[in-house]
């Protein structure tokens, strides 16, 4: 049974993250504080910790960088409230897994899970997360997994293959496992903003709406039709 660290310092929120969690069939581990979820994390070293951003004493967004530090591989989901989008960006710029609104839905719950432990797959299988494919009327690039700074090169390699293949449109494939930050942010609006140029008409899809959300707010939405979910 795989294991799931909350970290939240309200009593009822932990409650019922252990029941919904619970029925989903995760071992559920809790601590009511940012200091208390870094010693379980020490010790317990689970695959998957959601952590409110809003504590007294250490904040997620603390918990997130230190965890971070003493285990790098763990999917971090953090937990915003409604409208705290600054907040969210910020974890995905510390290579949050995604962030869950108040009050927590089921569904969205589910979506964040599931993209933890796809990203944790991909990173252990070391998977190529980059792809061009070419259909009769697209170019299709397919990215997995995270799109930051690392993944720059591979996508401005797989973007120039897809110009030179002479197709009017560009679309960005994204799997349900992949995310963005800050960095990744920038990168693509580099590209969108070089396909406009280029006379070239750029649509994204596969995100989940949280990150559609993320672009929105970054600006890119006016640079290409965006689209959560499958294409």
């Amino acid at each position: 049974m795989d294991k799931i660290l909350v970290i939240d310092d309200e009593k009822p929120t932990l409650a019922m993250f252990g029941l919904l969690l619970g029925a989903l069939g995760y071992e559920v581990i809790t601590a009511e504080n940012g200091h208390e979820g870094l010693a379980t994390v020490q010790r317990e070293r689970p695959p998957v910790v959601i952590t409110d951003i809003k504590m007294p004493g250490m904040d997620g967004i603390e918990v997130l960088q230190a965890i971070k530090q003493i285990a790098p591989e763990t999917e971090v989901i953090v937990i915003t409230g409604h409208g705290d989008m600054d907040l969210a960006i910020r974890a995905l710029n510390l290579d949050a897994t995604d962030f869950l609104n108040k009050p927590i839905q089921r569904h969205a719950l589910q979506q964040a899970l599931e993209r933890a432990w796809k990203r944790r797959d991909l990173a252990q299988n070391k998977e190529d997360q980059v792809a061009v494919r070419l259909a009769e009327q697209t170019a299709l690039i397919d990215i997995r997994g995270n799109l930051t700074s690392h993944s720059e090169d591979a996508l401005r390699e797989a973007f120039d293959e897809a110009l030179a293949a002479g197709r009017q449109t560009i679309t960005l494939q994204f799997a349900d496992s992949s995310s963005i930050n800050g960095a990744g942010l920038a990168i693509m609006t580099q590209l969108l903003l070089r396909a406009k140029d280029g006379g070239r008409q750029v649509f994204i899809t596969g995100l989940s709406e949280n990150f559609v959300r993320v672009l929105e707010i970054a600006g890119l939405t006016r640079l290409a039709t965006v689209t959560a979910g499958s294409a």
